[in-house]
């Protein structure tokens, strides 16, 4: 453990005088650890708050100098059970990486063992109908115990450590009676061995542990791929940028050493390093990354730009505004981090039934032991009466209750085009009553299309696009992508800041703005959100109008999800003049433009408080607050990273039907998780009281309790969708091209 001198060096202000700081811990990995964390650090003294993200096991303690410190906190932290230590990113890494690896060896033990295990027992099953001898199947049988007691032993270990763990500090969690269960099993097993009984039960305690160390190892793959994703936001800034001292000479220095009202010069293609206001120049902006507009924005002198914007064509000189930790990406990193914290404090059916069901596992197998003492039984009567109590009612059906549902809809959910993030997903979409859309990339394709490409000549685009090859414009870069144009024109140059000229055949053509190519505008009837680009060859001209297109099924999604009861809001950082049209055209009355990353998460907590339950669907960075914050969240396949990281579930294609898919899934799922629970239920409430009473022994007690999983696992398949939910082929039919158009024709 570290001492205070090295503890205090990770120390940082708060407000009013007080100190905080973030530890790593270890052993944080369930919503129920929030309570015993938080709660036992704010009984302590000195400590006004303590926060716990669960998803990458972050706390953060603030406490009074005067009465605590950092060494008090750790010191604390282990008597509540949890190893502490100073956050370092790369630290959590190495150990999430270390932390995978050991899951993995111990599902691959267990897997290996069950293999060779239920290779035994089939033998021993069909023997029981044949001519197998005494000797033979107690040879079967100690070779099952030879396979499966040093393969539970190492494989085990996650769950009996965590229970271990949970008993030193006078509580309970899943894992004490799923110990019990996996060790009596085995016990009780040995002892059927020993003494040549006819059944053993190796065979049912290894297939236990290989299903729950399976669920528990893709938690922790999806935990990693998130945090590895979200640990990106920070790289948007780049390493370095070129500063002008005040020779006016341009050096490299790292992004951390800018400062407020410095000079730094960024060249074409060069990502912004801080938020800063444009001193010289002007260019093209991709800011997409921020805002989650694909459209360039022009800018010049006066104009404010963030860190993470590309810039285009032109060089730039800027004065930092913002720096360090202090820039827009900086504060929407903040802003995830705390609508994660809050989301992770979301209790899974699993886990509200467990805080309910272990306790009473113990207290009815050591009220059996003290009722058959004081009826004047036999110690060695009562210790197996409790044990068969242990065993009836080792929560193999609950512990597999809600997987074996989730494992089902999961495969559903996958070949309907949908990914899930998160190991509770299922339930959080299948409380869906609200729907919060982004626009660019979400309802609209990724990238912005042509809208008339069918009133142009074919050869004029064909001939435009080939003459964009030339350009570095962001226009003519689309156009390129969507006529697919391979050869450029031989002769082709450009001229700055107008446009792209050439000749074909002795005859001249151009590509560039409306003076540049001598082209008329008053006629053209422009949308808000389109960009035009215009071509002149020869004597004809022409205007390409470049829009977002909205996704093909987007109106119908929309409907159906108000079929469902759902609602549907846009909250959209792009302009309010461009979200307009698309809301005309899906019949969105509640929507909003220019929204920023903090407006958005302000809304979702709105709509929160007013008893929603929202899914945020979005794909950029300046959506993974609200993708966080919300109570679910799906991104496209084609998101940003931290968007990705972010949700809760992805969704692949075009399309956005798998979104309704994904709800409709969801709540049958969870109504047979609800189902798998009260089938348990049911079971105890009749085995229970049989198995206190003393009618039933160790081996029907594990009958039963194979009985009751197998009959969960049979009532989980039928999560699987029906083939109207499996995921369409790959249609003909264009994404809506015109917004504009849209929005005129559903008026």
């Amino acid at each position: 453990m570290a001492d205070q001198a090295d503890l205090a060096c990770y120390e940082r202000p708060a407000s009013d005088g007080a100190t905080t700081m973030d530890f790593a811990l270890e052993g944080a990995d369930c919503a129920a650890c929030i309570d015993d964390i938080e709660g036992g650090l704010r009984a302590a003294n000195g400590v006004v708050s303590a926060r716990l993200n669960v998803t990458n096991r972050r706390l953060s303690v603030t406490w009074r100098p005067d009465e605590a410190d950092a060494y008090s906190i750790v010191q604390r932290l282990a008597a509540l059970g949890y190893k502490a230590h100073p956050f370092d990113l790369n630290r959590v890494e190495a150990e999430d990486a270390e932390q995978t690896k050991w899951l993995i060896r111990c599902l691959a033990v267990a897997s290996f063992s069950m293999m060779n295990v239920m290779l035994l027992s089939v033998s021993i099953w069909s023997g029981a109908v044949s001519d197998l001898t005494p000797e033979t199947r107690d040879f079967f049988h100690w070779l099952s115990a030879l396979l499966v007691m040093p393969a539970a032993a190492y494989a085990g270990q996650p769950f009996f450590r965590n229970a271990l763990k949970a008993l030193r500090t006078r509580s309970l969690n899943m894992d004490v009676p799923i110990s019990l269960g996996i060790l009596l099993a085995i016990a009780m097993s040995l002892y059927e061995t020993m003494h040549s009984a006819e059944h053993a039960y190796f065979d049912s305690a290894i297939m236990l542990l290989v299903f729950l160390l399976l669920g528990r190892t893709l938690d922790q793959i999806m935990r990693v791929k998130m945090r590895a994703a979200a640990a990106n936001i920070a790289a948007l800034k780049g390493d370095f940028a070129q500063r002008i001292d005040a020779a006016g000479v341009v050096r490299t220095v790292p992004v951390a050493t800018l400062n407020a009202g410095d000079l730094v010069l960024v060249r074409p293609g060069d990502r912004i390093p801080a938020d800063a206001t444009i001193v010289s120049g002007d260019t093209d902006l991709d800011e997409s990354v921020i805002t989650g507009e694909t459209l360039h924005r022009p800018v010049s002198e006066g104009a404010k730009v963030w860190a993470g914007s590309l810039n285009g064509s032109g060089a730039i000189t800027l004065r930092v505004t913002s720096a360090g930790e202090a820039t827009l990406i900086d504060e929407v990193k903040r802003l995830v981090d705390e609508a994660s914290e809050a989301k992770s404090r979301y209790r899974r059916l699993a886990d509200r039934a467990s805080a309910i069901y272990s306790p009473l596992v113990h207290l009815a197998a050591l009220l059996t032991i003290i009722g058959w003492l004081l009826a004047g039984s036999s110690v060695h009567f009562a210790l197996v009466t409790a044990i068969s109590v242990l065993i009836i009612t080792c929560p193999c059906a609950l512990a597999l209750a809600v997987p074996a549902v989730q494992v089902v809809a999961a495969g559903s959910l996958f070949r309907a085009g949908v990914y899930l993030n998160a190991s509770d997903a299922i339930e959080r979409l299948a409380q869906i009553d609200h729907v919060v859309f982004d626009k660019t990339g979400t309802l609209t394709m990724p990238e912005p299309r042509i809208a008339n490409a069918a009133d142009i000549p074919a050869d004029m685009l064909d001939a435009a696009a080939r003459l964009g090859l030339s350009s570095r414009h962001p226009l003519a870069t689309i156009l390129v992508r969507a006529v697919n144009a391979a050869a450029p024109i031989e002769n082709a140059r450009e001229v700055a800041g107008s446009g792209v000229i050439a000749s074909i055949d002795g005859m001249e053509i151009r590509l560039g703005g409306a003076a540049f190519c001598s082209a008329a505008t008053d006629a053209l009837d422009i949308a808000p959100d389109s960009s035009l680009i215009f071509v002149r060859w020869g004597e004809r001209t022409a205007a390409i109008e470049i829009r977002q297109a909205l996704r093909v099924d987007a109106r119908a999604v929309v409907d159906a999800l108000r079929a469902r009861g759902v609602t549907v809001s846009i909250l959209s950082g792009d302009r309010p003049e461009a979200v307009a049209p698309v809301a005309a055209a899906l019949a969105i009355t509640d929507w909003r433009g220019g929204v920023k990353p903090d407006e958005k998460i302000a809304a979702i907590v709105e709509f929160t408080r007013n008893g929603r339950r929202v899914l945020m669907v979005g794909d950029g960075l300046n959506d993974a607050p609200a993708l966080a914050g919300a109570h679910a969240s799906i991104s496209p396949i084609d998101a940003a990273d931290i968007a990705r990281a972010k949700a809760d579930a992805m969704f692949l294609g075009e399309r956005l039907q798998p979104i309704v898919t994904a709800l409709d899934l969801s709540r049958k799922a969870r109504a047979l998780m609800r189902q798998n629970l009260w089938l348990a239920v049911i079971y105890n409430t009749i085995a229970v009281p049989l198995a206190v009473a003393g009618f039933v022994t160790p081996l029907i007690a594990a009958a039963a309790m194979s009985g009751s999983s197998i009959l969960v696992t049979v009532n989980a398949l039928r999560a699987r969708a029906p083939r109207r939910f499996e995921m369409s082929k790959p249609q003909s039919t264009p994404a809506r091209p015109v917004i504009g158009a849209a929005a005129k024709a559903s008026s």
